[in-house]
């Protein structure tokens, strides 16, 4: 037992640590009192004022773009470069939102006084019959306008309760004039779907003139937050020479933008975009990677502070394997022969009829390397001017409704009857399958009608020929029976090995095109005569028939066609990717042997070199050994002029396949292909002129 002095000391330190505990708390209590108190003086009774405070004292990181990368042809001339353009930015951090619709205002009116545009989105214009209106060929805008992300309306409501509405939303008020009001509320409208803030600044204008950077300078003086930037714009020097592979940029949409953002790519809504061709296909290379700047303000709103955290790195730079001049003989040969092909049918037709080439408008052209199935030139007629249709103006509508389709890419995705020139393609698998031999002779009585239904037709009566004759003269009789003997089952299997009916994997958008047989929808076994001689179901690309043209040449090996030389860094110092031209990716074989090959060459050797040859009248004495087949397809009109070659004959370099649509007449396609080799061989001295890249 403790004495009784220890017990009582006992009790009073247990008395006294009750004693501080208490203190503790309630010590512990007034501190969390204190802070609650403060917290709902903060939130609740000076949230507002605070909130001011908070917002007026904040650093923003703010994104800065990147250069965008260059596109280039094979010997590093610039197809899609970079050059410095103005725009007008609108930036949040320093402007007087008090006085932002009078600012707006302001430029606008600025603007219409040289006629120069600004960036108008708003689907909706004056009536002439009084109130309001919504723009032709608006209906997407039109509805985006109305969903509930912005005005959130029936889609019946009417322009005038979209103005209506909008003034709510931007609480605009005393504006008199409608073209006024239409003007700011296009510019609010645009603000809000391009996410406006404090880290995001607003793209007033893009491309303004040197004139127009003058007026602004000196009537916005002063004025904070409006300032006129250069930027790099992307301008194309030969604009009309490959705009269909070249493709173009616009500013990126709603699903291209939450697309992107899934990807956890880097992209604003004020950002350009690659809309088609390399531009799309290579936009993550080409796009580069954008900075950051943290901007520091006071608790008055004033800027303190920049720093640039993290430098902007810019896109890669593509060498292609188009050569220019190759590039500018096939868009300018097209042109010339396919105005030829229509002059010559309109006499033609004065007195023969309809069907000799008078409605020839268009046409195609692919050169291939045969080394490597690189694309040396590829050509659709019409063309247009890349740079004009980037501006999205009257000439894009132009173009977007001309009957003959210039922004169509005949070379690579326009799907065409072969016709004729499919025949190597059959007298291969036929010699491979033992159903015919080099001397196996057949009689041409000109109308072959095994299959009463499906009758084929030949130009002329060969009488008994064998397989090099039925090639140097074309023979639709000798074809038609052993396309029967092989059956259709056999001859497209051949087919897709030499690359028709599939895509090439070239790096843009092509077309499958189309095989008789195993695309068809129904097949009737008399359709095989027909799919023999090219007709029937098949259609082919331009692209396609290059690449099954080069896989002869080169020994039955399909290599993957292409148009990328290599990859560098946008200083072109470092290459980060290359297509080796002695590592050619090979894609599949024709499974045809060397022998089997070499007499289907000898064929088309014969048809340039025979004087009986179909293209004996442009290549019977040319200076370099061409190995060729021409083509005649049935079409709604006049028939389609085909031609396909490769040379020289003994050891291949080139292969190219030639398409006018209702040319009619076999000269035409060749004489495009005659001018390329030309080109290519070096055999015509005279150089073009330099092509003017704003025509």
């Amino acid at each position: 037992m403790l004495p009784n002095d220890d017990k009582e000391r006992e009790a009073r330190e247990k008395r006294f640590t009750n004693k501080r505990i208490a203190i503790c708390v309630i010590i512990l209590l007034v501190i969390f009192l204190g802070f609650g108190a403060r917290l709902f003086v903060w939130q609740i009774a000076e949230g507002e004022e605070y909130a001011k405070l908070a917002e007026n004292s904040t650093a923003y990181t703010v994104t800065t773009d990147a250069t965008r990368g260059e596109i280039l042809d094979c010997n590093g001339q610039g197809l899609a470069v970079n050059r410095t353009g103005y725009e007008i930015v609108l930036d949040k951090l320093y402007i007087d939102s008090s006085r932002l619709n009078e600012i707006i205002l302001s430029l606008v009116d600025l603007m219409e006084t040289r006629d120069e545009k600004w960036i108008d989105i708003l689907p909706i214009e004056k009536s002439q019959s009084g109130g309001f209106k919504f723009k032709d060929d608006s209906v997407d805008e039109v509805k985006t306008l109305k969903s509930e992300d912005y005005l959130d309306l029936k889609s019946s409501d009417s322009a005038d309760k979209c103005v209506e509405e909008l003034k709510k939303r931007y609480e605009i008020e005393n504006i008199k004039k409608d073209r006024d009001l239409l003007n700011l509320l296009s510019v609010r409208y645009n603000m809000e779907r391009n996410l406006y803030s404090n880290t995001t600044p607003y793209i007033f204008a893009k491309d303004i003139s040197s004139d127009m950077v003058a007026i602004i300078s000196e009537n916005m003086q002063g004025v904070g937050g409006v300032e006129v930037q250069t930027y790099l714009t992307r301008f194309n020097p030969l604009g009309t020479l490959v705009p269909h592979i070249i493709g173009a940029l616009g500013s990126i949409n709603q699903e291209e933008y939450e697309q992107k953002q899934k990807e956890g790519k880097d992209y604003g809504f004020n950002d350009s975009i690659g809309k088609f061709g390399l531009e799309l296909a290579y936009e993550d290379d080409l796009k580069g990677v954008g900075g950051e700047r943290i901007v520091q303000k006071d608790s008055d709103g004033n800027v303190t502070n920049v720093v640039q955290s993290v430098n902007a790195k810019p896109g890669k730079t593509l060498y292609l394997t188009i050569d220019s001049e190759l590039q500018r003989i096939a868009v300018r040969s097209l042109e010339s022969q396919v105005k030829a092909a229509r002059a010559f049918g309109e006499s033609e037709a004065a007195y023969k009829g309809k069907g000799q080439g008078e409605d020839c408008k268009t046409g195609a052209v692919v050169m291939l390397d045969v080394k490597d199935f690189s694309v040396l030139a590829a050509a659709s007629y019409p063309t247009y001017n890349i740079n004009k249709y980037a501006r999205y103006g009257k000439y894009y509508v132009k173009l977007a409704t001309d009957k003959n389709a210039p922004l169509y890419n005949r070379a690579f995705i326009g799907s065409f009857a072969p016709g004729s020139t499919y025949k190597p393609c059959v007298a291969a698998a036929a010699l491979e399958e033992g159903v015919i031999d080099p001397y196996t002779t057949i009689n041409c009585t000109q109308k072959y009608d095994y299959y009463p239904t499906n009758p084929v037709n030949c130009m002329h009566m060969h009488g008994s020929i064998n397989l090099n004759t039925a090639l140097t003269k074309s023979c639709n009789y000798y074809f038609a029976e052993v396309g029967r003997l092989l059956g259709i089952d056999t001859m497209y299997l051949y087919a897709e090995k030499f690359g028709l009916g599939e895509k090439t994997g070239v790096e843009v958008s092509e077309s499958k095109g189309f095989l008789a047989g195993r695309d068809s929808r129904t097949w009737q076994q008399g359709n095989t005569v027909q799919a023999a001689i090219g007709q029937s179901d098949n259609a082919f690309t331009p692209l396609q028939l290059a690449t099954y043209t080069a896989t002869i040449a080169n020994n039955g090996k399909r290599l993957r066609t292409h148009l990328i030389k290599e990859i560098r860094n946008y200083e072109r110092t470092k290459v980060i990717y290359k297509n080796k031209k002695s590592k050619p990716e090979l894609v599949d074989t024709a499974g045809v042997s060397q022998y089997h090959l070499s007499l289907v060459k000898q064929g088309m050797r014969s048809v340039c070199a025979s004087e009986s040859g179909t293209a004996y009248s442009v290549f019977g004495n040319y200076q370099v050994p061409v190995a060729a087949k021409t083509g005649t397809a049935e079409n709604a009109g006049s028939d389609h002029s085909v031609f396909i070659c490769y040379a020289p004959y003994d050891k291949p370099e080139v292969a190219v396949a030639v398409i006018l649509e209702n040319g009619a007449h076999g000269k035409y396609s060749m004489t495009v292909a005659k001018n390329l080799l030309d080109e290519y061989f070096k055999l015509n001295k005279k150089k073009p002129k330099n092509e003017n890249s704003e025509s």
